[in-house]
């Protein structure tokens, strides 16, 4: 969990209880025959808010989460366990007071004095001037199931949630101990298929967090991939950056519901292509990609075991330095020396932009050979200009064309304009890769059986897939992957496919199968080939989270040869 600051807490003591005439006149009492003045649902309150702020209280509740180290949230959880009669108001509070004021454990039952606040959205005791343990009790975990009816009700409260909940979000495991989870199954980008609701799929997602203010914790939470479940998840539900966070106070009942796969599923067929962003592959150190030599190593360590594990006859890849030969030879070099010399060749790019990166291909001479030069396109709607070569397989037959992309983005978006963010889902620079898409157009028109593949930043249901759609092409993915499989990349907790291939009516024919290897989108990025903040006993030189985006294979059956 990330944390906001707070003021210091030696200033934050200084309270003046004089000021309180109902608790000034027990002072001489026991601390514990000091009696509550405010229950804890009162201090809640019945709207989002706490009704009195800045009031000082005594409650009474059983600590039901315990986190008061520094490294922690610096407090703890009370609930009482007397419920009132109102279902909108919550029976339970977090106590910002730290071990070194006065250490309490689950169970202890507690009187409270502190001022009631809301911090940042967060109804809370803070400062807190007493903390006095005067017994035990037992407060049972709530039982709650997503979508609920909100959970103002029931913030600061131990729940309980009896449903399967799926990992539907890594990506800040390893820096804030996060995950999101969702009943229901993984959440998807409303602009990737038909019948997403984004409003719903927020109501049934919630934030697991771990407890700790720690960037880059040392003792990481479990690490697991998305689509895997946990059941019985029982924690208290604190708040913090604008949404809610339960606080696990046991441990994460997780089952691996989505196992790896060591290689990708069988394709169909007498040749086999790919399409893979790289995610940077750079040999430039420092600039993209690897930041230092060793990351270089590691980083080229397992695109080569994703490459070796593709075993395609041809592979179209993204996010290539753009130095000439030199990233995507030593690329080519390096999975050579794993698969035996001389198994992959490497095309010349005849026009490869002026990006600092740029498409690629790379295929094995014993199976494939080029038919024609290798050509690109001269239209400057392409600022990484498309890479196109027919192949024949090396025993004659049919030819096919494969026609390597990768449009424009969706970051860096203008202020103005038709590229700018209309709102609609698509984000920025819309406009431009449809124009992209249409040109792809007119450009297999005059190919041989072409096949359009790449990174082509747009989810399955926007502008530019309709485009090529209404032009002719039919979508390989969408025909031969089952839907709940379609997905090569994950952003803001929402998976969808940014990776396409896509085939005209000739080649529609010749497809005989397709399947998308999921070894990074669901791989939470703590695995990856970075040195800065992953521990690094983490790290195997294998092709899980080689990258961002997950290479997707498609297996043709051409006629004619032998």
């Amino acid at each position: 969990m990330r944390v906001l600051p707070r003021a210091s807490f030696g200033a934050l003591l200084v309270v003046a209880l004089a000021a309180t005439p109902a608790l000034a006149d027990s002072a001489a009492a026991a601390p514990c025959d000091t009696p509550a003045t405010h229950r804890v649902s009162q201090v809640q309150g019945a709207g989002d808010a706490t009704p009195i702020p800045g009031q000082t209280v005594r409650v009474e509740g059983v600590v039901t989460g315990d986190f008061q180290r520094t490294d922690q949230l610096s407090g703890f959880f009370i609930q009482d366990p007397r419920p009132d009669s109102d279902p909108r108001t919550s029976e339970g509070l977090f106590v910002f007071a730290r071990e070194s004021f006065k250490d309490v454990k689950p169970g202890d039952r507690v009187l409270v004095t502190g001022k009631a606040t809301e911090y940042n959205g967060w109804t809370e005791l803070s400062p807190v001037s007493a903390v006095d343990v005067c017994g035990t009790g037992t407060v049972t975990p709530q039982p709650y199931t997503l979508p609920g009816d909100g959970l103002e009700p029931v913030e600061n409260m131990l729940l309980t949630f009896p449903q399967p909940l799926t990992v539907s979000d890594t990506y800040n495991l390893g820096r804030y101990g996060e995950v999101t989870l969702a009943a229901g199954g993984r959440v998807f980008q409303s602009t990737d298929r038909p019948g997403v609701d984004p409003a719903a799929d927020k109501r049934r997602s919630l934030l697991l967090d771990d407890g700790s203010t720690r960037e880059n914790p040392a003792t990481l939470p479990p690490i697991v991939r998305l689509g895997d479940v946990a059941t019985g998840l029982t924690g208290v539900l604190g708040y913090g950056f604008g949404q809610y966070r339960l606080q696990p106070t046991q441990p994460v009942p997780y089952a691996g519901s989505n196992p790896r796969t060591p290689r990708p599923e069988p394709v169909v067929g007498n040749v086999t292509v790919a399409s893979f962003n790289t995610l940077n592959w750079f040999t430039t150190v420092g600039s993209r990609g690897a930041s230092n030599p060793q990351e270089q190593q590691r980083q080229l360590a397992k695109l080569v075991a994703a490459l070796k594990g593709l075993d395609a006859d041809a592979v179209a890849l993204m996010e290539v330095e753009n130095n000439g030969q030199t990233a995507l030879q030593a690329l080519v070099d390096a999975l050579n020396a794993e698969v035996g010399a001389g198994t992959y060749a490497a095309l010349r790019h005849p026009n490869p932009g002026t990006d600092v990166i740029h498409v690629g291909l790379i295929y094995k001479p014993a199976k494939l050979k080029p038919v024609g030069e290798t050509s690109s396109s001269q239209d400057t709607v392409f600022t990484r200009p498309p890479l196109i070569q027919t192949f024949r397989r090396v025993t004659g037959g049919q030819p096919f064309t494969m026609v390597v992309n990768h449009l424009k983005s969706k970051g860096s978006c203008p202020a103005g304009g038709p590229d700018a963010d209309q709102g609609d889902g698509q984000s920025c620079w819309n406009a431009t890769r449809v124009k992209q898409a249409q040109a792809l157009l007119q450009i297999v028109d005059d190919l041989p059986n072409p096949i359009v593949l790449g990174d082509l930043n747009a989810y399955g249901e926007e502008d530019p897939i309709d485009t090529l759609e209404a032009g002719g092409l039919t979508s390989v993915t969408k025909k031969f992957v089952p839907e709940e499989e379609r997905y090569s990349y994950l952003f803001q907790g929402q998976s969808g496919e940014l990776d396409h291939a896509f085939v005209g009516r000739q080649l529609l024919k010749r497809v005989t199968s397709a399947t998308i290897w999921h070894i990074n989108a669901d791989e939470p990025r703590v695995l990856d080939y970075n040195t800065e903040y992953n521990p690094p006993d983490l790290y195997r030189p294998d092709a899980y989270r080689s990258s961002d985006h997950d290479p997707l294979v498609v297996g043709l059956t051409l006629p004619g040869g032998r």
